[in-house]
C-alpha cells in the first residue's frame, strides 16, 4: 500500500520538474528573508531564483551546515517571522551549541504527511497499535512518528523511553503490533522480555520501524531473531524536519525511499564536497524545498550513503538511499587508519561468539592509541581465550588495526534509553 501515490509514484521527469520549481520557490524565500544565507548566496552568483535555471547549477550553491545554526544560534536562520513559529525542537548540544529548528504550521503538516508515507511503506495501517518508544520532548523522533501514525489513524501509545518493565508490559497488555525507536534500545527490550521468560512469538508485534543511529544488516538480522519481527529502517535529522526523510518499504527493503518532492538529495565527496555519480557512496547532501521556517540550501548531514533512482518493486518511483553506513563525524583515526564504529558492529556480528553490545574505548597511554573492542560474550562456558583471539585476528584482518578485545559478562556494556553510546575516547585533548 502507498500513502500518496501522486508523490511516490511520479515519473522521474516530473519529479525532476516539481524540484527544479520548488529549489526556486526555497531561494527566493532565503533571499528575501535570511540574510547570512542570501549573502553568502549572492557572493555565488545568485542573486535571485532566476539565476537557478536546472537542478545541475545546484553544484554551484554554497553549503550549509551544523555550525551556521550554531553560529544563529537560536533563531538568526528563520525565513518567517519568530511569532509564525507554533513549535521549536533542538537538538542535545553533545557536540557544543544545540541547533535550534523552528516549525510552522504548514511544516508540520508536511511533517506528518512524509512520516505517513514511510509508516504505510513500513505496512502500518489504520487502527493498528503503534509502540511509540522515541523519545518524546526537545528530540524529534517521538513526536514526528506520533503526529504521522495519527494522520495515518493508527493507535499511537506514546510511552517515549526507559522503563522497559512497563515497556514490556504495554506490548503485551495493548497487544502493540509496530515498535517505533532506536536499534540500540530494541535490543534493550529483547534482553527485558528474555529476562521475564517471555516468548517474543506471544507478543503481536508485526513490524519494528527503528532509525536515529547507524545499524547494519546484520543487526537488522538480531533484531528479527530476538523479536520476531520485520525490521526496517527509518532515516531522518532535525536540521530537516526529523524522522520522516525516508524510510525502507516492507516489500522490498533494498535502500530507503527519499520523500523528493520534499527534501532535494545529493551525495559529494566527503573531503572536497564534490558531486559524486549515481550510485556512488559519499556525504549526503539535502536541500529543503518546501520548509517554510527553516529552509536550508545543500546541508551537510555528514552520513555516508549513496543513491539509486531506478524505481523499486514496491512501485514507488522516488529515489533510494543505501543504509547510512556511518556519520563522517563519528569516524576515527586509528594510528592513521580510518574507521567507523559501523564496521565494528558489522565483524562483530558476522564472526559470531558475542552478543549485539559492544563499546568502543580509545586511549593513548603513550605516543600510540589504544582501541579497545568491549564487547559482552553470547555463550556461558565458552573458551574465552579462543574467542578473544579469534575476534582481534578477525578485527586486524578486515581493517589493518590491532585492537584488543575486553570480554564482559551479559549487561556489561552499558545500555541507553534512546541513541546508544559506541565510542568512549579517553585520549588527552
Amino acid at each position: 500500500m502507498i500513502w500518496n501515490e501522486a508523490a511516490e509514484t511520479m515519473p522521474r521527469a516530473a519529479i525532476e520538474t516539481l524540484q527544479l520549481d520548488r529549489l526556486r520557490a526555497a531561494l527566493g524565500r532565503v533571499l528575501r528573508a535570511v540574510p547570512p544565507q542570501a549573502k553568502r548566496l549572492r557572493a555565488a552568483g545568485i542573486t535571485s531564483e532566476q539565476d537557478v535555471t536546472a537542478l545541475t547549477d545546484l553544484a554551484r550553491l554554497p553549503f550549509s551546515t551544523k555550525t551556521d545554526l550554531r553560529e544563529q544560534y537560536p533563531f538568526g536562520l528563520l525565513a518567517v517571522p519568530r511569532e509564525q513559529v507554533v513549535r521549536v525542537h533542538a537538538s542535545t548540544g553533545t557536540r557544543g551549541k544545540p541547533t535550534v529548528v523552528g516549525y510552522t504550521e504548514a511544516d508540520l503538516a508536511v511533517w506528518s504527511e512524509v512520516m505517513a508515507r514511510c509508516l504505510t511503506a513500513a505496512g502500518v495501517r489504520p487502527g493498528m497499535v503503534v509502540h511509540n518508544a522515541y523519545g518524546y520532548g526537545l528530540f524529534t523522533g517521538g513526536l514526528g512518528i506520533h503526529q504521522g501514525a495519527e494522520l495515518i489513524k493508527a493507535t499511537v501509545i506514546p510511552i517515549s523511553g526507559g522503563f522497559s518493565n512497563r515497556q514490556i508490559m504495554m506490548l503485551r497488555d495493548l497487544g502493540s503490533q509496530v515498535l517505533c525507536c532506536t536499534p540500540s534500545y530494541a535490543l534493550n527490550l529483547a534482553h527485558e522480555l528474555r529476562s521475564q521468560g517471555i516468548d517474543p512469538a506471544s507478543l503481536r508485534l508485526e513490524v519494528g520501524v527503528f532509525g536515529a543511529e547507524p545499524w547494519t544488516e546484520e543487526m537488522r538480522g538480531v533484531l528479527e531473531r530476538e523479536l520476531g519481527i520485520v525490521a526496517l529502517n527509518l532515516y531522518g535529522l532535525s536540521e530537516i524536519v526529523g524522522p520522516g526523510v525516508a524510510a525502507e518499504c516492507r516489500e522490498v527493503r533494498a535502500g530507503s525511499h527519499l520523500q523528493e518532492d520534499h527534501f532535494l538529495p545529493e551525495i559529494v565527496d566527503p573531503v572536497t564536497g564534490t558531486p559524486m555519480p549515481s550510485g556512488q557512496e559519499g556525504e549526503l547532501v539535502l536541500t529543503t524545498l518546501t520548509k517554510e521556517a527553516l529552509p536550508l540550501v545543500r546541508y551537510r548531514t555528514g552520513d555516508i550513503s549513496s543513491l539509486d533512482p531506478s524505481p523499486c518493486a514496491c512501485g514507488r518511483t522516488t529515489v533510494r538511499m543505501a543504509r547510512v553506513r556511518a556519520r563522517y563525524d563519528d569516524m576515527l583515526i586509528i594510528r592513521g587508519v580510518n574507521l567507523f564504529p559501523s564496521e565494528v558492529e558489522r565483524i562483530l556480528l558476522s564472526t559470531g561468539g558475542v552478543a549485539p553490545h559492544y563499546q568502543l574505548i580509545v586511549e593513548r597511554p603513550e605516543t600510540m592509541d589504544d582501541l579497545i573492542v568491549v564487547c559482552e560474550r553470547s555463550e556461558q562456558g565458552c573458551d574465552e581465550a579462543a574467542l578473544r583471539r579469534r575476534l582481534e585476528r578477525t578485527l586486524q584482518a578486515e581493517t589493518s588495526l590491532r585492537m584488543t578485545v575486553r570480554l564482559v559478562p551479559s549487561g556489561g556494556v552499558p545500555r541507553s534509553e534512546g541513541k546508544a553510546v559506541r565510542v568512549v575516547d579517553r585520549r588527552p585533548r
